[in-house]
């Protein structure tokens, strides 16, 4: 028997996902992949699992799928009640689901988004390399729906981890998300970083894969004209003429044609893209990286490098040579 899930219940949302589909974007295609990262690769590694393995993001909660064959489970990221057939079943924790048995996860007590990963990764057919569903331009496989079936893949050769992960599910509190100013924060009225590092912002209904739009203190143009489009990222904070921020999440556009005032860091992403409606977000400024230098000056102070071991090995063999037998 070929193992697979069918799907009984969708829930709100609940998508397939893996760790997207990275350089598209002159193409027009985004990156995608899941909105919390770290959540979806420690749900993958419980059992198993390659860490781009395909797996189901939900968005709060609600999935019911029954099992073709058994399999071995693990959902992270946003906390769900589940039961197996009646019999509770613990997150950040490996259980069976046995052959034509039922999962059904309720609503998460903390966070937004859940991760469901099967041993053996669900094997839908990859689209530019990736199994992702992007919902701003469609590629991948639609959002699930009930009567889907989702083929699962071939058991890897690690074993699933028998043990309660000990991770922090996501806070009910306020969420500190460090961001990097700029790189367009001179198109924004002066004061408008102090408002956007000082003040928190709560995150509005309007949220989804995309982004969210906050609502707080308004971040005012600087009057400098309409900014050409240009590319954006995953994190970015866009302030459309309104001023009311839109933090950009995985499924956002590959660009844009309002200032962006900050962008949120990379290993933050994925707390954001756990916050629920009326949650509040603080940003706290963080230094850039540093950047590499152009590649006639790194090649020129590799070249400076050589000709500094050179000559202290010459040093070296002039000493050897002086001392004698």
């Amino acid at each position: 028997m070929k193992r697979g899930l069918d799907v009984l219940r969708s829930g709100l949302l609940a998508t397939v996902q893996d760790l997207g589909r990275p350089g598209h974007a002159a193409l027009g295609v985004g990156v995608a992949g899941a909105a919390d990262p770290d959540s979806f690769r420690l749900a993958n590694r419980a059992v198993g699992n390659p860490e781009d393995a395909a797996a189901i993001e939900t968005t709060f909660g609600g999935l019911h799928v029954r099992s073709r064959g058994g399999v071995f489970a693990a959902v992270t990221g946003a906390p769900v009640p589940m039961t197996v057939d009646g019999r509770a079943v613990a997150p950040f924790s490996v259980f069976h689901v046995p052959d034509g048995a039922e999962l059904r996860m309720g609503a998460p007590s903390t966070g937004l988004r859940s991760y469901l990963a099967v041993r053996g990764g669900i094997a839908v057919p990859p689209v530019l390399g990736s199994r992702s569903t992007d919902t701003l331009s469609g590629l991948g496989p639609a959002p699930l729906k009930p009567g889907d079936l989702l083929p699962i893949g071939p058991a890897p050769r690690r074993d699933p981890l028998l043990d309660v992960l000990p991770v922090a599910p996501p806070p009910a509190r306020d969420i500190v998300l460090r961001a990097i100013p700029g790189p367009r924060a001179d198109w924004l009225a002066p004061g408008a970083l102090d408002a956007l590092f000082g003040s928190p912002y709560a995150v509005t209904s309007e949220i989804d894969r995309v982004g969210m739009r906050l609502d707080g203190p308004r971040l005012a143009h600087a009057g400098r004209g309409e900014l050409p489009s240009e590319g954006t990222v995953t994190g970015a904070l866009q302030v459309p003429p309104s001023g009311l921020p839109v933090l950009f999440l995985a499924d956002h556009p590959v660009t844009g044609g309002y200032p962006v005032i900050a962008v949120v860091v990379s290993a933050d992403v994925g707390r954001a893209a756990q916050a629920r409606p009326g949650q509040r977000l603080r940003f706290r400024p963080h230094p850039a990286p540093p950047l590499a230098g152009p590649p006639t000056e790194q090649a020129g102070q590799a070249g400076q490098a050589g000709q500094a071991r050179q000559a202290r090995r010459a040093e070296q063999a002039e000493q050897i040579r002086q001392e004698g037998p």
